[in-house]
């Protein structure tokens, strides 16, 4: 499958550059917004809009980790059923949100389970509910609450919890064999992260779960990120959780120091970018800044 992509890819490429620019700018509107790359011969992700989608195929069947919404999940439905003949086994959520869970609904009757920590079910019901889309969810009918394992073909799949973080059930998706892991937004690389109070999150535990992953996992794993901020890759290595989890860090201790100063919200709130040195820039640091001081405020009370 990766040789036919490349092909694929390739002659696509050759053959847009000999095209006049008229006609190159009409070739690429018709190309589709989707794109597949494999990681290795059977493991590949897949990249439209929302986080990023992660899938394996097996002599047992296809896995699925996230399915961003219904219309990108039938894009990358339509292109697997092309290429394989395997039916598909499971569909795992690293997490409720919207951006990885809405297209579960495309899979309603082509897989058979729908795995996810039992914290992000309650999450997706109780956000469901009060957005009152019940009837566009296909929630997970499988849950685990520290570790799950299931042996499908030759990979071994784990799914582990390692603690409150972007929410209170984000899962660290484990491809064993193959050594890859899927974050979900456990990590946004170079990008500022969303932190979900509402759905428990929390930046002190966020820390720690990125420290244990590093601990449980190795060196030669491949991470493979919901976001990533222009220009920057959605996969990489730990290399990249122990940057993050600076900056998380780094965080707490410049809106500590504010609060210490005396400052109050809407003054810590004017600062636009981190004054510390890190690899996340761009805008929306008010989101993660606002978590913190929060954070802070309510463990002070």
């Amino acid at each position: 499958m990766h040789r036919r992509y490349f092909i694929r890819n390739t002659a696509l490429t050759a053959g847009l550059l000999a095209l006049s620019s008229k006609d190159l700018l009409a070739a690429l509107l018709q190309q589709p917004a989707w794109k597949i790359r494999m990681l290795n011969e059977n493991t590949g992700v897949f990249t439209e809009r929302g986080g990023t989608i992660l899938f394996t195929i097996t002599k047992e069947g296809i896995v699925v980790v996230d399915s961003q919404f219904p219309e990108q999940s039938q894009h990358l439905i339509d292109e697997l059923k092309k290429q394989h003949q395997q039916p598909f086994r499971l569909l795992i959520n690293t997490h409720h949100h919207g951006d990885h869970s809405s297209g579960n609904i495309a899979f309603k009757g082509l897989v058979p389970h729908v795995l996810a920590h039992a914290n992000s079910l309650a999450n997706q019901q109780r956000t469901a509910t009060a957005q009152k889309t019940e009837e566009k969810q296909l929630y997970p009918d499988q849950t685990y609450t520290d570790t799950w394992c299931e042996k499908i073909g030759k990979e071994e799949i784990c799914l582990h919890y390692f603690g409150a973080a972007h929410t209170n059930g984000d899962s660290v998706v484990h491809f064993t064999r193959s050594n890859i892991a899927h974050m979900g937004d456990l990590l946004f690389n170079r990008r500022h992260p969303f932190v979900d109070r509402s759905s428990g999150a929390n930046i002190k535990s966020w820390i720690d779960v990125l420290e244990k992953t590093v601990k449980k996992l190795n060196r030669k794993t491949t991470y493979v990120y919901g976001h990533a901020a222009e220009g920057y890759d959605i996969t990489g290595t730990s290399d990249d959780l122990k940057k993050f989890a600076d900056y998380l860090n780094n965080l707490l201790l410049f809106t500590e120091k504010e609060i210490k100063a005396g400052k109050t919200k809407e003054e810590i709130l004017k600062t636009t970018a981190p004054s510390f040195d890190t690899e996340w820039k761009g805008d929306g640091f008010s989101r993660p800044l606002t978590a913190a001081y929060e954070e802070l405020i309510a463990a002070k009370n």
